[in-house]
Formats: structure tokens, sequence, C-alpha cells
């Protein structure tokens, strides 16, 4: 977990570095040439002017320490931070770029303010811009709602229900290429769904540093792979346990349409939910005196959110069950469902890497699975089916999907308890589109 927070870090765009004590030591050392110069002199004597700068040669510690004192450590912190102070909108972007920077509440009191809201007040009133072109400052506002990405996200569950009617009317080669077709209208339709609206990278700034402006292409791979499973794997999974590659055109024709069609039902109420997180935890941003204060209201949001949308997934997992008349997967289907909005969620806010990763490593699980289940029917290899036969046993051809998809989720919502409840990740008024 430690390497995927660092993964994911946020930084501050366009600046020196990160905050540490040699910043802060820079900071103190850099005043100094800021103080009056006590080597002035009249003009009038050149005795009087041999005298004064004998007089700062010889000045005792304690007096360079005192002019130390006097000097002002803000106005060199903004000097630090002169771009993120120039082109933010309001004291929130700089309290949020300050946060992603390293400095804290206790960094802040150094500069005699109680937290890093305060002092990026101070700073955002002190910075000089161009009255032409500096930006007006906004009251920050939640992500609106627009008709485009309300109906983009209810067509793949459409197309998705009008491809299963077909693979229910339809036999033989017609049946095959009515599954073909649907297939891809449903990835038009759901990569269309995640472009725009509060699921699209575009709808939320990324932390400084780390915007995404679009979705990985190996985070979609693994998407469609984990898609694809649900469809098709475990029908294979057990084909290729009993009877090896002579059951593989059985398992192929036995598709698993109701986990398929509640996930992609759930693109409506995922966007829904993310668009409730984005304008509860920019609201909660405003209201919010510290980072700390800020972490713990928005975490409960998080996990509130979430929640909300496992509940309405087990909903759409029940009712295609019984419009199919199919087992209703829970199970694979709801873990499947929160790995997929976790990581949706937090590539939305720019945290691209992480998801990438768990994505990947829960498809890996599943492919090693069928690879190994297929493999040990070759002369000599049977034990290599030895721990999906232990899985299976225990709990059915869906346990493998499950203990894969389940554990990337868990990684990932720690994951997400830690980056999506900072200032950083909310920093900016969303723009739904």
């Amino acid at each position: 977990m430690s390497e995927l927070g660092e993964l994911d870090r946020p930084g501050t765009p366009n600046s020196p570095g990160a905050w540490d004590e040699s910043s802060e030591e820079w900071l103190m050392g850099a005043t100094e040439t800021d103080a009056p110069d006590t080597e002035t002199t009249a003009p009038d004597t050149e005795t009087t002017a041999q005298d004064t700068r004998a007089q700062a040669r010889t000045a005792a510690p304690s007096t360079r320490t005192a002019r130390r004192g006097t000097a002002d450590p803000v106005k060199a912190l903004m000097h630090r931070h002169r771009e993120l102070c120039e082109r933010a909108v309001d004291p929130l972007e700089i309290a949020a770029g300050l946060e992603a920077h390293g400095v804290t509440d206790r960094t802040a009191a150094r500069f005699r303010h109680r937290d890093v809201f305060s002092l990026a007040e101070e700073m955002y009133a002190r910075v000089s811009r161009d009255a032409e072109t500096a930006p007006q400052p906004t009251p920050p506002t939640a992500p609106g709602v627009r008709a485009d990405w309300v109906l983009l996200s209810l067509l793949p569950g459409a197309l998705c229900a009008g491809t299963v009617t077909g693979l229910h009317l339809t036999e033989g080669r017609v049946r095959l290429a009515v599954a073909t077709l649907g297939a891809l209208a449903v990835a038009l339709a759901v990569r269309a769904a995640l472009g725009r609206g509060p699921l699209s990278p575009r709808s939320h700034p990324a932390p400084p540093g780390s915007y995404a402006s679009h979705t990985p292409a190996s985070t979609r791979a693994w998407t469609y792979w984990l898609l694809a499973y649900a469809l098709l794997g475990d029908g294979l999974l057990t084909a290729a346990l009993t009877g090896g590659l002579d059951g593989f055109p059985d398992a192929a024709g036995d598709l698993a349409t109701a986990p398929v069609l509640a996930l992609t039902a759930a693109c409506a109420p995922a966007a829904w939910c993310a668009h409730l997180f984005a304008g509860g935890a920019r609201r909660k941003l405003a209201a919010s005196r510290g980072l700390a204060d800020f972490t713990a209201a928005v975490k409960p949001l998080l996990l509130g959110t979430f929640a909300l949308f496992l509940c309405t997934l087990a909903a759409l997992v029940a009712v295609s069950g019984t419009v199919l008349h199919a087992p209703a997967a829970y199970t694979t289907t709801v873990t499947l469902g929160a790995l997929l909005l976790l990581a949706r969620l937090l590539t939305a806010h720019g945290f691209t890497h992480a998801p990438a990763v768990l994505l990947g490593a829960a498809a890996a699980t599943e492919a090693a699975a069928l690879a190994t289940a297929f493999a040990s029917h070759l002369p000599g290899c049977a034990f290599l089916a030895v721990p999906v036969d232990v899985v299976v046993a225990a709990w059915g051809a869906a346990g493998i999907p499950a203990a894969a998809c389940g554990g990337a989720a868990l990684v990932l919502l720690l994951h997400a308890t830690r980056t999506l409840t900072r200032a950083s990740a909310h920093a900016m008024p969303g723009e739904a589109g």
C-alpha cells in the first residue's frame, strides 16, 4: 500500500520540488537578504561610511538573528510558489497545492497561521495580479448535472438489454452475429459513458502535477478482460477442469448474461454516485478549516458513496437474475463492480497507476486459473490444477473471480481512503463534461 500511495502521490506543477526541512531552511535563510541593509552610509562623510561598514562586519550573531526574525517568511513562500498563487482562482486551490507540496498544518503554524487554509487565504490576498488578466475568484461549486452524461450513462445498459434479448430470440450463426455486434456496441457505449460526466477524467481536476485527461490503455484492456471473464469465464473454467479442450465449444456458447447486464446497467448509478461524491467533497472543502478536518469529513462520504453503489448493484443483480431466469451471481458481480467503481473514481481524479496495477493483478489471476486448468490435461501436468481444484471444490467456479476481484477491490478501497480524501484531489471546481 505504501508503494501505491507514493506512486500516486500528487505534486505541484512547475515548482522547484517537494517541501522538506531543507526547503524550510532555504525559506528562513532566503528572507535574510530582504531585511533592511544596515550598511547604508551617509554620502557626505567617508569616515562615517567606514565606521558603519566596520560595525556591520563586527555585528553580533544575535543582531543578525533578530534581523532574520523580522523578515516576512510568507512573502518568501509566495515567491517559491509564485505560479501557483498567480493562477489560483480561489484560496482553496492554493491550500490544495501547498498540501500536495508537503505543507501541513504544523508547518503553517511556523508561519503564524493555525492551518494551511488560513495561510493560503493570506497568500491569495497578497499575491499581485494584473488587473486585466487576473482570474476572478469564484465560490466553489459542485459539478453540474448535464443531460448528455445522464443519457450516456444509461446507454450501456439499454444496449446490453437489447443484445441479451436478441440472443434469446436467435440461434446459430445469427446468434453469433448478434452477440458479436452487441458486444461491440456495448463496449463503445461504455467508453462513451466513461468519457463524459462524473466518471470522466476531464470532469475532475487531477491533483497538481498528475492530471490525467484520458484513461490509460492498460486500464481499458484489463477492464475488458474482466467483463469478458464475467461473461464466459466460469463456463470455460468448469469445462477446463472436466473435459479440457473438448468442452470448449459448449462453454463458449454458454454465456452468463445476467452479471454483464447488471454491470452495464450499473453505469448510471456509478455516475450518480461519483457526482454525489464530487459535490459533497467540494462542499466539505469549502467548509473545512484544516487538512485533518477535511480528511475526517470526506472519508465517511467516500465510504457512504461506495456502500450506496454496492447496494444498488446488488439490487440490479437480483433484477437481472429474475428477468433472465438465471442464477444471481451476487458475489462475483458485486466484487467486480466494486473493483471497477473504485478504479474509475481514482482514474477520474488523476490517480491512474494503482487502478491499472490492481485491475491487471485481478485479470492475471483469472487468466492464470484458466491457463493452469487447461494445461493440467497435458501429460504429467495434472498437478498444475491442484490450487484451482481446491478453490472450485470449496466455493465453486465463481470463487476464482470473487477472490481475485474482491482482494483487488479491498486494496483499492484502502488506497482510495488515503488519496481521495486529500484536498489536492478536489482542488478545482469540476465541470460536468
